[in-house]
């Protein structure tokens, strides 16, 4: 028997092409407010639809590619 529980969270679907950037904080596995900066800093794309912000999901990617690179670089 399908449960709700058995249904993914807009964090986990991975259907969506454009997330909040509470979603995509869950991602990747930070802070809300961390994931703010990151936006308000440019450092994680983000896109404007209106009067609301959104991730692309394929930011999340290159996001953690950057980072890894950053710390191989180092």
């Amino acid at each position: 028997m399908n449960d709700a529980r058995d249904l993914p969270t807009a964090a986990e679907d991975s259907t969506l092409v454009l997330l909040t950037v509470e979603e995509a904080a869950r991602r990747l596995r930070i802070g809300r407010t961390t994931c703010f900066r990151l936006v308000s800093s440019g450092r994680l794309e983000s896109v404007t639809v209106g009067r609301l912000r959104r991730v692309p999901a394929d930011a999340l990617p290159v996001f953690v590619a950057k980072l890894r690179a950053s710390e191989l670089a180092a």
